[in-house]
């Protein structure tokens, strides 16, 4: 549109600069002036090229009343080509923002979508996996095993994030390349002996003991009181970032740590101090702090990282996990601590069940951070608490004390504290005033139509009043 305006402008304003002296001719009334005619013709010939308004031009000349063959209507119409051409140009500029604006809106509402199916899917396969694990424990009372089992499946991790990478991705990149690539989470040398065994070991052992002790937890507890319990992971994380990475103080997230802590004891509490429910909640809450220790290490040391880097790190811990903790459940087997005999009684099912769901629930988390919002991963694992409850209920009928509903609420509330934004207190200000001003407007606006309601009325029976403000 630029050079279709641009270029008519100059042909005519070299036009006019040659034509305005030689080309004018005056003719008697009546009379013709074919060669007058002929000569514009031939000069409007570029422009004619350019612009399909350049044949009324020429009509519009040859009926001139006054027979003086003159170019101002040619100017005129080349002064409203032009005139066109900029509403053309506004109104193309004002279709890419509204087409912008619909792209904008129509990403908001992918990304939103996207963020609902991934709440469902971690919420359901942390459940399931909670759930599973209490069902195996009928057969299969053996915790370290089934960590150990579950930890070697994070190896499919990457393979799982290559084949999406060979689905999506325009570019395609070869398995070894893009390994090397990913593996730049651990230094611009990438994976080395050295930082495989240093890096590794310390992020291998918390995860290990996260998901040995989360499994101790379901041997005491429910699944509701151990699902509760280790959503205060999330007040854990704060204050060991707020004391080892001096992250920004929060008062409302010091309020849901309180908030966690008071939850904790109150679980405690709810058996008198005695029997599995104190050791249940203590295996919880160190799952819970394990768990806030890997995450803020990792941050000190690895930093943050994309999908394909996550998707390393995690299977090399599982190769770490194969090679390195091999040795536990054989040590835990022959010492009889974790004996079972025979090898087919092994519900290998249900075993693989809970691997498959436990790996799933890492490969959303992950995926649900790229295509949505990260708040609605965090919704996601709280939800977790009222679908343990629904089936605690339903199929196990469990029987939830005053006590213990009342500790899950306050720490699920908790965690939902620690989800508000840093400028949480800005925002809702912001907020307030914008409502505030919005209904002053609005008082302002209802006393203006009453005085002209009044004062128009008054008029009509013959007298004036002035309204009080």
């Amino acid at each position: 549109l630029f050079h279709k305006g641009a270029y008519p402008q100059t042909d005519a304003t070299s036009f006019f600069s040659g034509a305005s002296r030689s080309s004018v001719t005056r003719c008697k009334p009546g009379v013709n002036c074919p060669s007058t005619r002929s000569g514009i013709s031939r000069q409007l010939s570029p422009l004619s090229a350019v612009e399909d308004s350049s044949a009324p031009i020429l009509e519009l000349q040859s009926r001139s009343p006054s027979g003086v063959c003159r170019h101002s209507r040619v100017e005129g119409q080349i002064r409203s080509g032009e005139e066109g051409t900029q509403n053309n140009t506004e109104n193309n500029s004002q279709e890419n923002q509204a087409q912008t604006r619909c792209q904008s809106c129509t990403s908001t509402f992918l990304k939103v979508v996207w963020g609902f199916l991934i709440i469902l899917s971690v919420s359901s396969s942390w459940v399931g996996t909670t759930q599973i694990v209490k069902i195996t424990y009928k057969n299969f009372d053996y915790p370290f095993f089934m960590t150990w089992f579950s930890t070697n499946w994070n190896i499919l991790f990457f393979p799982v994030y290559y084949s999406g990478h060979l689905a999506t991705a325009q570019e395609k990149q070869s398995p070894i390349k893009k390994f090397r690539e990913c593996s730049r989470i651990f230094g611009e040398d990438g994976l080395t002996l050295k930082l495989f065994l240093k890096r590794t070991a310390p992020f291998s052992i918390l995860w290990t003991l996260t998901n040995y002790l989360y499994l101790l937890a379901l041997k005491k507890l429910t699944a509701t009181d151990v699902s509760a319990l280790f959503c205060c992971n999330k007040a854990f994380v704060f204050l060991l970032s707020w004391i080892v990475l001096k992250d920004r103080f929060m008062g409302v997230r010091i309020v849901a740590a309180i908030m966690a802590i008071t939850g904790i004891v109150m679980m405690a509490y709810a058996d008198g101090f005695h029997g599995d429910s104190i050791i249940g909640v203590a295996y919880a809450v160190g799952s819970a702090s394990t768990s806030a220790l890997y995450k803020v290490l990792f941050k000190m040391f690895l930093g943050s990282a994309n999908f394909g880097e996550a998707a390393h790190f995690v299977s090399t811990l599982g190769f770490f996990n194969l090679i390195f903790i091999s040795f536990t459940p054989i040590i835990l087997y022959f010492t009889k601590v974790e004996y079972w005999s025979p090898f087919s009684a092994v519900p290998w099912g249900y075993l693989c069940g809970v691997a498959g769901l436990w790996l799933a629930f890492n490969v959303l988390v992950n995926v649900g951070v790229v295509l949505t919002y990260p708040i609605l991963i965090s919704i996601g694992t709280v939800l977790s608490v009222p679908g343990n409850a629904a089936v605690d209920l339903l199929k196990h009928e469990v029987i939830f004390s005053v006590v213990r509903l009342g500790a899950t609420i306050i720490i699920c509330t908790g965690f939902l504290l620690m989800l508000l934004p840093e400028e949480w207190d800005e925002i809702t200000l912001r907020f307030i005033n914008s409502l505030k001003e919005k209904k002053s407007e609005d008082h302002a606006e209802d006393i203006t139509d009453s005085s002209v309601h009044t004062r128009s009325r008054s008029r009509a029976n013959g007298t004036v009043s002035i309204p009080l403000a």
